[in-house]
């Protein structure tokens, strides 16, 4: 039994062999034939100033990334700077991405100032294009300078931050922080000198394939190579909330919806009833203290404003020749002038836009103030009130009835009954003096021309 099943095992032998070859064969062409997976790079347009949205933008974009598997995440930077605070939550997100970051201050022409300077430092690589800058990483005080034992503590924090993850990244310490000491800029290829960057760019392109198969060390030591060969870039649009308070956080925009909003709540107040203005307006209002309350702000200015808009409403209610509306609109101008602590000029209000809004306001709400005071005097003077003072002319001779003259009178185009102390020829012009039981009291018009009846209203 067991010489048959040799035999039988020897005659099968070269079928079973060639078949195998074929299944193997096929098997190396098929897997010839499928396509390797394209690799994925996720890509973060970082051109605007660091601030909570933009903080928020890159969250989600290092989030998203390594949901998607991604080899890496790209951020095109072109920034003048923004908020310290909004710069460590940025940096800190990179330093602690499970996928690895590119920083790549790019295209040509764009810079990486003051806090874009840390978040370049803190990528696992760091590139620029020709014809950029970045540094000026001088700290500038948000709320005015403090005094110099405060200054020098914020610096130094500052100072040791950049130095925390620089040493890591085995960049030049020395020259990182003479960026933040002395406000030093460096253009690409100063920066590749200094070794502050890895690699100097001309495109994303071209930087993608500079980096395929180079091996990193991540920020906790351990060692990654990139493939980038071919890679498949997706840019990480920014939501409709993302644009909607990256356009409210400029400043400017923020102050014109607060004024408008406070204009449009006191039309409301001043014509109730009218809801839309009311409603608009303490959306507008809502809005803008939202979006001011993103930024840094003085809270001097604030008193500033609050001290404007009494100056403005007691030169509506006494009158001051308008040297409280003036007073009132230079406290006015000031106080937005002054209300964003910005650390750097992108983030301030706009010296135009503050006097212009100042001035706007100010006329506008003496203008309306008035006209609601005046409004609120006449109120009560309804019917025979509001004639009283007026001047009239007398219809018909006003001749005694009884002891008392009386007669029929024109005042305002309408024809009232009227007495007077005394008999009043046809024509003659009246003054209104007071009323009774709709019956006016009226007087000669002293040096007055009796006119005919008919004729035009009396002087």
């Amino acid at each position: 039994m067991l010489q048959r099943a040799l035999r039988v095992t020897l005659k099968l032998a070269p079928g079973l062999l060639a078949a195998a070859a074929f299944a193997t064969a096929m098997g190396l062409t098929a897997a010839a034939q499928q396509p390797l997976q394209q690799p994925l790079v996720d890509k973060f347009v970082l051109d605007d100033t660091i601030q909570p949205v933009s903080e928020d933008e890159l969250h989600r974009a290092l989030a998203r990334a390594s949901a998607d598997g991604a080899q890496a995440v790209l951020i095109q930077m072109d920034t003048p700077g923004g908020l310290v605070d909004s710069m460590r939550a940025m940096a800190g997100d990179i330093l602690s991405s499970r996928v690895p970051v590119i920083v790549y201050v790019g295209p040509t022409g764009a810079r990486a100032g003051s806090a874009g300077f840390f978040l370049l430092e803190a990528a696992d690589v760091a590139a620029m294009a020709p014809g950029t800058e970045a540094g000026a990483a001088h700290v500038v005080f948000e709320m005015g300078k403090p005094d110099a034992t405060e200054a020098q503590k914020i610096e130094n924090d500052a100072e040791a931050f950049l130095r925390s993850y620089v040493t890591r990244r085995n960049r030049n310490v020395d020259a990182a922080t003479a960026a933040l000491q002395t406000s030093h800029s460096y253009t690409a290829e100063e920066a590749q000198s200094q070794h502050l960057i890895d690699l100097v760019s001309n495109s994303e392109s071209q930087l993608l394939a500079s980096l395929d198969g180079r091996q990193i060390t991540r920020f906790d030591g351990s060692k990654q190579t990139l493939h980038l060969a071919g890679a498949r870039v997706e840019v990480v649009q920014s939501t409709l909330r993302d644009d909607l308070l990256g356009w409210l956080v400029n400043p400017n925009i923020a102050l014109l919806f607060l004024v408008g909003g406070a204009l449009l709540i006191y039309l409301e107040f001043n014509t109730p009833g009218t809801i839309v203005p009311g409603a608009l307006g303490t959306l507008m209002v809502l809005v803008a203290v939202f979006a001011l309350g993103l930024l840094p702000i003085r809270y001097t200015a604030v008193l500033l404003l609050v001290a404007a808009l009494v100056l403005l409403l007691l030169e509506a209610k006494f009158g001051g020749h308008g040297v409280l509306a003036i007073a009132g609109i230079i406290c006015l101008a000031f106080g937005m002038l002054t209300l964003v602590a910005a650390p750097i000029p992108q983030m301030a209000v706009s010296p135009l836009v503050a006097i212009a809004i100042s001035a706007a306001f100010g006329a506008i709400t003496v203008f309306l103030v008035r006209l609601a005071i005046r409004a609120r005097e006449r109120k009560s003077r309804i019917g025979a009130d509001a004639l009283v003072g007026s001047h009239a002319t007398a219809m018909e001779p006003i001749a005694p009835e009884g002891h008392v003259p009386q007669g029929h009178i024109l005042v305002e185009g309408e024809i009232w009954q009227a007495v007077a102390n005394q008999s009043i020829p046809a024509g003659a012009a009246l003054v209104v003096t007071g009323h009774s039981q709709m019956v006016l009291r009226v007087e000669p018009l002293r040096d007055a021309v009796p006119v005919a009846h008919g004729s035009a209203s009396p002087a």
